[in-house]
């Protein structure tokens, strides 16, 4: 898929949506639509480094588990997030939140996103209808982050590690 940017205009200062952003954990809440299922990869899920897996709702999908983390982490403008889908996960994508001030407290969010099919197969099914899904569900994800963002509210509950607590200070007595 050749890079496509989506941009969103959010009334909150740069330096929280660029917070928010920042965990990846946050990402189930406003995605939900389209990439359920999420599961963080560490217990550490803000920063580089910070990484999840997920499940992508797209046409003709029958391997729809995906993952991504973050490889480029610029504070406060630039979060770059690598990853893989697809069958035996051989599909590389890129993601790229870009965030700009706005002015009058309000911030500009490019999201660019990028997929690099390996077979002819691959490149088929997003050319009959997985780039326009796919398109298409991150648009919608921008508006519902937005919505969320400006009105202070949570959109849902936040992506937790699979497996329960792992820590010792969790309050579990042995």
């Amino acid at each position: 898929m050749q890079p496509c940017t989506i941009s969103q205009r959010i009334e909150v200062p740069t330096a929280v949506v660029f917070d928010y952003l920042a965990d990846l954990a946050n990402f189930a809440e406003f995605t939900d639509h389209f990439l359920g299922e999420w599961r963080m990869t560490r217990e550490e899920t803000y920063g580089k480094g910070a990484g999840g897996r997920f499940k992508e709702e797209l046409p003709f999908s029958r391997f729809g588990w995906g993952d991504m983390a973050v490889v480029q982490f610029e504070q406060p403008s630039l979060i770059v997030l690598a990853g893989r889908s697809g069958k035996y996960n051989r599909i590389r994508t890129l993601t790229a939140f870009q965030l700009s001030d706005a002015g009058e407290g309000a911030t500009n969010l490019d999201l660019t996103i990028e997929t690099h099919p390996v077979y002819p197969s691959d490149k088929l099914l997003e050319a009959i209808g997985q780039n326009r899904a796919r398109k298409r569900g991150w648009k919608k994800s921008l508006r519902r982050l937005a919505a969320g963002l400006e009105h202070g509210k949570r959109l849902g509950a936040p992506a937790t590690i699979a497996g329960g607590a792992r820590k010792p200070a969790t309050g579990l007595r042995g």
